[in-house]
């Protein structure tokens, strides 16, 4: 494709994490660093995702970041800057209409790149435009720009945005461990953690492998099937040991024949792509505990600061996700279209990488599972090469400017 002259516009999508807005200055980096050959001349911001862009909400990020402070703010604030949304587009033949208003907004403000900032989800709405803009004939470079704390985009060795959730969760986990062991009376403390169909957050757990040896006794993925008898005895030999005991489940967990264990005990709604909404699970099994065994038992559901802590965020994950996003500009500058922008690891010991691209219809729609050599032979805990996969990703703390005590966070007015 020949160089594109135009405005672009960027969004995000899906659910928050402590890195997506450094994602977004990545982009804003990449557009201002190339105003002097002059493909991309406006950079607009789009209201809640794809959403707001059929409303035509749109900010001009050009004048907002114009100072460097703002850009150098936002890479440190949590949470879409830009508002999120979850709306799906539909598929291509069933309601065109909403593409044909799409691409009547592309042609209003001369939008020829793209960029969505987003998960597995994000990167569907990517590949759908991508083929409406491209079958009726309207030269755009379209990029997908992952971000995902789950981790369970396929290609991509990770996600932006999953080091800082994983750093959350080793650091919390490890400062539970230290709380239950302050007593003698046995006890076991259920911690519930995000991850539906892909287990890497749980996982994160066990980094302490591969660090200071300190541990969840147990750490059940949904990537193996959940049996309640085989729990209840790895509890029991647990207890044996030591009175304090401390296990992770994911949220997703699921019995052998496919049933959320949550959905024995909470309420598994579902969103507007049809996943199940799950909570409850840590509850589930605290009742199941007192009932089976009958010691002191608590759960506890590290829910929303998963995503969205800033305040212990993985500086790897920060100059990663910085680095994704003026990649992609780089990138859809150079032509590249339909694509997704991907971290390729380079080696583990020491830690490098470098970003790419690929197809992004090969991406959308999939899930990247947990491996089996990252999860044990009794399914009850991950291994040490899982925790030395994990441990670069975590490296360095990026933490926010402070005022009077508080998290200076950047807001788009």
């Amino acid at each position: 494709m020949k160089k594109l002259i135009g405005n672009a516009v960027v969004g995000q999508s899906g659910g928050p994490t402590a890195a997506i807005n450094a994602t977004l200055a990545g982009v804003v980096r990449g557009v201002l660093e190339n105003v002097g050959d002059g493909a991309i001349k406006t950079l607009y911001g789009m209201r809640n995702g794809v959403e707001g862009l059929l409303e035509e909400r749109l900010v001009n990020l050009n004048e907002i970041f114009a100072d460097e402070k703002n850009i150098t703010m936002l890479e440190h604030t949590p949470a879409a800057a830009l508002g999120s949304c979850r709306k799906k587009l539909p598929k291509l033949g069933e309601n065109d209409a909403v593409y044909e208003k799409l691409l009547a907004i592309f042609k209003k403000y001369d939008i020829r790149y793209f960029f969505y900032i987003g998960g597995n989800d994000s990167m569907d709405t990517v590949a759908k435009l991508s083929a409406y803009t491209k079958d009726h004939d309207y030269e755009m470079c379209i990029m997908g720009v992952p971000k995902t704390i789950d981790n369970d985009l396929v290609v991509t060795d990770h996600t932006p945005g999953f080091g800082s959730a994983a750093k959350y969760i080793a650091v919390t986990i490890q400062e539970i461990i230290r709380d239950c062991a302050v007593y003698t009376v046995p006890a076991v403390t259920i911690v519930e953690i995000m991850g539906r169909d892909a287990g890497w957050l749980t996982a994160a757990a066990g980094i302490g492998l591969a660090a200071n040896g300190v541990v969840p006794d147990l750490v059940y993925l949904p990537e193996r099937a959940f049996n309640k008898d085989e729990f209840f005895a790895d509890l029991k030999a647990a207890l044996a040991k030591h009175p304090n005991v401390v296990v992770a489940v994911s949220e997703g967990i699921r019995f052998a024949d496919g049933t959320y264990v949550c959905e024995g005990f909470g309420i598994a709604s579902t969103d507007a792509f049809g996943h199940k909404q799950l909570s409850g699970t840590g509850k589930a099994l605290e009742h199941a505990v007192k009932a089976e065994i009958g010691c002191k038992v608590r759960s506890i559901e590290l829910n929303l600061p998963q995503r969205c802590a800033a305040h212990i965020a993985s500086a790897t994950d920060l100059a990663e996700s910085v680095a994704v996003g003026r990649a992609a500009v780089k990138a859809a500058s150079e032509g590249a279209t339909r694509e997704m922008m991907i971290i390729v690891r380079d080696s583990t010991s020491p830690y490098t990488y470098h970003v790419d691209h690929s197809d992004v219809s090969k991406i959308a729609n999939q899930i990247k599972h947990v491996p089996d050599e990252f999860i044990n032979a009794r399914a009850n805990h991950v291994t040490m090469a899982c925790a030395e996969y994990l441990l670069p990703l975590i490296a360095g703390e990026g933490t926010p400017a402070y005022v009077d005590g508080l998290p200076q966070f950047f807001v788009i007015e």
